[in-house]
C-alpha cells in the first residue's frame, strides 16, 4: 500500500476490524518510512449496477459521486465523514440489493434525498435544491414549506 503523505510503499497494519455488517474490512496502517497513520478500505467487488441517466446514456455506478454530491450538500454542517460514508454505504448496498443490473439515477437522487432528510434537513434542502434543479424561488419556497409542514 503507497502511503497518502510521502508516497513510501511499505506499511504496517496497526488494527483491522470488520465494518458494514461484515461487507468490509477497515485497516489502520503506520508508514514505515514517515510513521504516519492512515486508514484502508477493503470491500468485496460485486457486480457492477448500471445507472441509467436522464438522457438514456448508462455508466457504471460510482460510490465516489454519491459521496461527492452529499459532502457537497453537508458542508458546513455538523455532520461527519464518518456519517456520510455511513451514507454512501447504505446506498450502496440497498441498490446492490434491490436492482440486480440497472438502476434509473433518478432512483438513486430520491433514496439520497430519503436519507438526508433523515440525517439533516439543510443538507437535504441543499441536495434537493441541486437534484430537482429548482427554476425560482417559488419552486424553492414551497419545498421549503413541505419541508416545515412535516415538522410540525
Amino acid at each position: 500500500m503507497k502511503c497518502p503523505f510521502c508516497g513510501h510503499n511499505e506499511d504496517k497494519v496497526i488494527d483491522s476490524r470488520s465494518s458494514e455488517e461484515g461487507r468490509s474490512i477497515r485497516r489502520r496502517r503506520e508508514c514505515l518510512n514517515c510513521k504516519r497513520r492512515f486508514t484502508t478500505y477493503e470491500n468485496i467487488e460485486e457486480a457492477s449496477l448500471m445507472v441509467i441517466k436522464k438522457d438514456g446514456r448508462r455508466e457504471p455506478f460510482d460510490r465516489k459521486k454519491i459521496l461527492a454530491g452529499v459532502q457537497k450538500a453537508c458542508e458546513k454542517r455538523p455532520i461527519s465523514m464518518q456519517q456520510i460514508e455511513d451514507l454512501a454505504d447504505k446506498v450502496e448496498h440497498l441498490l446492490q440489493s434491490k436492482f440486480e443490473k440497472e438502476v434509473d439515477a433518478s432512483q438513486i437522487g430520491e433514496l439520497l434525498m430519503e436519507l438526508l432528510y433523515s440525517l439533516d434537513e439543510i443538507a437535504y434542502v441543499r441536495f434537493a435544491s441541486v437534484y430537482r434543479q429548482f427554476k425560482d424561488i417559488n419552486q424553492f419556497m414551497k419545498e421549503l414549506k413541505g419541508l416545515l409542514h412535516t415538522n410540525k
